[in-house]
C-alpha cells in the first residue's frame, strides 16, 4: 500500500530532514504524503492509494490525537474490527482499514496483533507516554527495519530511508557476507549494514526510555489431524476461496500474475481477474508464457505477456540492487522486477501465488525418491554412520545421497537454496570476512523448535522462518513496490495456515506427487493438467548468459576489479568465471550470488 519512514531522536531541521528520508522511499508511494514531527520524534508516510482514495492519508490519530499511526500493508478484516471498534465506542473519520489499528491499539493495546488478517508493517507513537510500539505482520511480507544509532532510533519500509539521517553511520556489517554466499539472500537478523536490522516476521517492538524490546507474537505449528482426506481437500478450497475473496477488496484495478504453477494458477481461477501477467524469455525452456496465455484463455481472461531482452535485464542489474536494499542473488528477481513494471500499466494491485509451497509441502525437497525410501528402510545404525563419513567427503557422485539418507534434515537441510558450501565460502573470502555466524549457528534456533517433528515438518519449519521471509517476500515486496504496486497473496493468511496446519504429512507429500491435498483443491477450479503441472519457478538463463562474451566481460570487469579485492580471493573468483565461460563446469549460481554483491556493494558504497 505504501511506505513509511522516520525517527525518535533529537535532530536539529528535523522536518527537513524527514522529506529527504521520504523521498528515497517516494516509488512505494507516489501519491501522496504525510508528515508528523513533534519534539524528537518524527513520522513520514508516502502513500500508494488503494482503499479510501479520498481520505485514506497518513499519519492518522486517534480522537484525542495522543496517538499517531503510519502503517503499511492491509489489513482484511478491518470491517468486522471497525464495527467492534464503534461498539465499544470508538469514533472513525475515515473508511480506512488503517484506522483500526490506532482504535485497535487504544482498545486491545499490544494484544491488538493477534487479531489482525493481513500484511503490515505499522508504527504508533503515543505522545502522552514518549513510547512508539511497532509490528510487523505474521509472515514478514511487509518489510521493517530499524536501527539505533547516536541516540537516534531511525525505522522504515526501506533501509535506503535512513541514508540522509545525521545519526546514520553507513559502515558493511562484515558478518554478513559469508553467510549470503551459502543462503544467497541476507539471512541474519542484523543487515549488511553494521547496526541496522530487521524486525523479524510476527514480532512486535517497543521503544521507551532509550530502550528498544522486541517480542513474538506468533509462531506457526503444524497440528495434523486425522480428518478424511475428501474433508481436507474440501476446507482447503473454501479457505483459499475466502481468503482471495478478503485480498481483492480495492478501490482500484486488481490483476494477477500468473506463472506455468499451480499456485499462481489456483488464485487466477479463483479471482478471475480482467487480466493476468507474465513475462519469459526467449528461450522456450525459460518461459511460461505459453501455458499461462493457454490457462487464461480458457478462464476467458486477457494476458498480457513480455518476452525479456537479455541486454536491458542487464542494463536494470544496478536498479534492481539498489531497490532490494541488501545484495540478493535469487536470479527471479530479475524477471519479477521487469513483471512488476508490466502490470503497472493496467492495475495498482496484483494477487500472486507465494506462500503455497511451504504452508502445504510443495517443494521437491520435501520429497524422496523411490531409492531413498528404499534406501531408509536399512537399519539407522547402518545409515548414520556412512552420513557422517559421506559429509566429509569432497564433492563425489553419492555424496549428498548418503548424507540425506543416514543424517536428519537438521544435518543438511538450510532451505530452497545452497550456494556455496561453507568451507568453499570461507576459502574465496579474505580474512576480515570469515568472522561469520555458521550455518549451524544460523538455522539451529528454528530446528530447536521442531526436535519432536517429522522430516517434513522440520524443513517446513526451517522455509517459514527464513527461505519465505528473506527471499521470496523480501523480493516480492521490493520489486512490486519499485514501480508503485501492490502485491498481495492470499495463501499467506491466518485462517489459510489454520487449515495448512491440520493436513497429515501424508497429504502433503507422499508417492504421488508434494503439495498432494493442495493440488485435489487446486483441481477444483484448474483444469487437470494446470493442478498437477510441476513448478518451474521463474527460469532465468543465467547459466547461457555467462558464456556470452558481452555479459562474460561484464561479470569478468567486476571480478578483477579493486573493489573485489576487498572481499575475495580474486584468482579463485576467476577459476569459476573462466571454468563456467569455457563450459567445463556450470558455476552460474556462484557467479551471480558474487556478481550480486559486488553490484550492491558498489551502488551503496563506492
Amino acid at each position: 500500500m505504501c511506505g513509511f519512514t522516520g525517527f525518535i531522536g533529537e535532530t536539529k531541521n528535523s522536518s527537513e530532514i524527514l522529506e529527504k528520508m521520504m523521498n528515497k522511499i517516494i516509488h512505494r508511494g507516489p501519491d501522496s504524503s504525510g508528515m508528523f514531527t513533534e519534539n524528537s520524534a518524527a513520522l513520514g508516510f508516502r502513500r500508494l492509494s488503494i482503499i479510501d482514495l479520498e481520505h485514506g492519508s497518513q499519519p492518522l490519530y486517534n480522537e484525542d490525537e495522543s496517538l499517531v499511526l503510519i502503517f503499511n500493508g492491509e489489513i482484511y478484516n478491518f470491517m468486522q474490527l471497525r464495527e467492534e471498534l464503534i461498539e465499544k465506542g470508538h469514533v472513525f473519520v475515515t473508511h480506512t482499514d488503517s484506522e483500526v489499528l490506532i482504535h485497535g491499539y487504544e482498545e486491545f493495546g499490544e494484544k491488538l496483533v493477534e487479531k489482525l488478517r493481513g500484511m503490515f508493517a505499522f508504527v504508533i507513537w503515543d505522545r502522552n507516554n514518549k513510547k512508539l510500539f511497532a509490528a510487523r505482520d505474521m509472515f514478514g511480507i511487509k518489510p521493517f527495519y530499524y536501527a539505533h544509532m547516536n541516540g537516534t532510533l531511525l525505522f522504515g519500509s526501506e533501509i535506503k530511508s535512513f541514508l540522509p539521517h545525521p545519526h546514520f553511520n553507513k559502515e558493511l556489517n562484515e558478518k554478513a557476507l559469508k553467510p549470503y554466499l551459502t543462503f544467497q539472500y541476507p539471512v541474519l537478523n542484523e543487515t549488511f549494514f553494521k547496526g541496522v536490522f530487521k524486525l523479524p516476521a510476527a514480532h512486535f517492538m517497543t521503544y521507551e526510555n532509550g530502550q528498544v524490546n522486541t517480542q513474538r507474537y506468533w509462531s506457526p505449528k503444524f497440528n495434523p489431524t486425522k480428518q478424511p482426506l475428501e474433508e481436507i481437500v474440501q476446507e482447503i478450497d473454501q479457505v483459499v476461496r475466502d481468503s482471495v475473496e478478503f485480498h481483492r477488496i480495492s478501490d482500484v484495478k486488481v490483476g494477477s500474475f500468473l506463472s506455468s504453477g499451480v499456485d499462481s494458477s489456483y488464485v487466477a481461477s479463483v479471482l478471475k481477474p480482467n487480466k493476468t501477467f507474465t513475462v519469459g524469455f526467449s528461450d522456450k525452456n525459460f518461459s511460461e508464457i505459453d501455458n499461462a496465455k493457454s490457462l487464461s484463455d480458457e478462464l476467458g481472461i486477457e494476458n498480457v505477456s513480455e518476452i525479456l531482452n537479455p541486454d536491458l535485464c542487464f542494463d536494470k542489474l544496478e536498479d534492481i540492487q539498489y531497490m532490494m536494499d541488501e545484495p540478493h542473488s535469487n536470479p527471479s528477481i530479475v524477471p519479477l522486477y521487469f513483471l512488476a513494471e508490466l502490470a503497472k500499466r493496467d492495475v495498482t494491485v496484483v494477487l500472486s501465488g507465494e506462500g503455497a509451497d511451504e504452508l502445504f509441502g510443495g517443494y521437491a525437497e520435501y520429497d524422496t525418491t523411490n531409492t531413498m525410501k528404499k534406501y531408509k528402510k536399512l537399519p539407522i545404525l547402518l545409515r548414520k554412520p556412512l552420513g557422517v563419513i559421506a559429509k566429509s567427503l569432497p564433492e563425489v557422485r553419492g555424496k549428498n545421497f548418503l548424507i540425506k539418507g543416514g543424517l536428519p534434515a537438521e544435518d543438511w537441510f538450510i532451505g530452497q537454496a545452497k550456494i556455496f558450501e561453507e568451507k568453499e565460502a570461507q576459502g574465496i573470502l579474505t580474512n576480515p570476512y570469515n568472522n561469520a555466524p555458521t550455518v549451524k549457528e544460523i538455522v539451529k534456533p528454528y530446528y530447536d523448535q521442531v526436535k519432536r517433528e517429522d522430516e517434513v515438518t522440520k524443513m517446513q519449519h526451517l522455509d517459514i522462518h527464513l527461505w519465505l521471509v528473506d527471499d521470496i517476500l523480501l523480493k516480492a515486496d521490493k520489486m512490486s513496490m519499485a514501480h508503485s504496486i501492490e502485491l498481495r497473496v492470499p495463501f499467506l493468511d491466518r485462517e489459510v495456515m489454520k487449515t495448512a496446519s491440520k493436513v497429515p504429512v501424508k497429504y502433503r507429500v507422499n508417492d504421488i506427487d508434494t503439495k498432494y491435498a493442495f493440488r485435489l483443491a487446486a483441481g477444483r477450479a484448474l483444469p487437470k493438467e494446470s493442478a498437477n503441472r510441476k513448478k518451474i519457478g521463474f527460469p532465468v538463463p543465467i547459466r547461457l548468459w555467462i558464456r556470452e562474451e558481452k555479459y562474460f566481460k561484464k561479470i569478468k570487469s567486476y571480478f578483477e576489479s579493486v573493489q573485489a579485492a576487498q572481499f575475495f580471493d580474486q584468482k579463485e573468483i576467476m577459476i569459476l568465471l573462466n571454468d563456467h565461460y569455457q563450459g567445463k563446469t556450470n558455476n552460474a549460481r556462484k557467479i551471480w550470488t558474487i556478481f550480486m554483491f559486488l553490484i550492491w556493494h558498489k551502488k551503496y558504497f563506492d
